[in-house]
């Protein structure tokens, strides 16, 4: 394992109420920062594997499907044509994010990227054959992806957002 190299196994804690929170924090800080800059910082993920290979990351804009809410999620993503392709990934935690849940409920909605605000986009999930074609490339993309999958039991679902169309 390299020095900024994720475990092969799950880390003991990963579900731990601690780590969530760290997570919930230290994303609505990159959300703040991504904002206040217009994305020129918190646009590329350098972490694990994005150390040496910085990943692009974008912001989601997804309606809660109970609440209503509007919330804001940093996550890493892979241009593929005209779509954006993100991943449920979540760590390799057990249970599948909120915001992929809210996107199944509210499939309509939008986008930041460095430079392009208010990008409207649909979403759906990739079918089988779908992801088994992406997945490959969003490990090249992220290698930590491929731990992430084998830290978890379910299949770490992939999500492509394409345009909004009028």
């Amino acid at each position: 394992m390299g020095r900024f190299s994720l475990p092969e196994q799950a880390p003991d804690g990963l579900d731990s109420p601690v780590t969530a929170a760290a997570m919930k924090y230290g994303a609505r800080a990159q959300v703040a920062v991504f904002r206040l800059t217009g994305g020129r910082v918190g646009s590329k993920w350098r972490v694990g594997a994005g150390f040496r290979q910085p990943v692009p990351t974008l912001l989601l804009e997804h309606r809660g499907r109970k609440s209503g809410r509007l919330f804001t999620t940093p996550l890493l993503y892979l241009r593929s044509g005209e779509d954006v392709v993100i991943v449920a990934s979540q760590g390799g935690l057990p249970k599948h994010p909120q915001w992929y849940f809210n996107l199944v409920a509210h499939p309509e909605t939008r986008v930041h990227l460095k430079g392009r605000r208010d990008v409207s986009v649909t979403a759906r999930v990739a079918g089988p054959e779908e992801r088994a074609e992406l997945w490959p490339r969003l490990v090249e993309l992220y290698a930590d992806f491929a731990k992430y999958q084998a830290w978890t039991e379910r299949e770490i679902p992939v999500v492509v957002l394409s345009p909004a169309r009028p």
